[in-house]
């Protein structure tokens, strides 16, 4: 299982997957937005969706974790 983390403190803008969709590696999962900046967060490997643990909107932490890929 691959915990897939922010890079950086913002609000998730805009969240492109959904559980259960296959993801390879390099997808853009969320994008955060930080400073007016929209930061991509993507998959560090090919896999599934497992859990999404944001929502648009919500803030985010530097290194939370966002989504669990399987």
């Amino acid at each position: 299982m691959h915990k897939v983390r922010s890079e950086i403190t913002g609000s998730v803008w805009k969240v492109e997957v959904a559980v259960g969709q296959a993801v390879v590696e390099g997808d853009t999962l969320v994008i955060v937005e930080s400073m007016k900046m929209e930061i991509p967060i993507s998959a560090p490997a090919s896999g599934v969706v497992t859990e999404i643990f944001v929502a648009e909107g919500e803030p985010v932490a530097d290194d939370q974790v966002v989504i669990h890929l399987d």
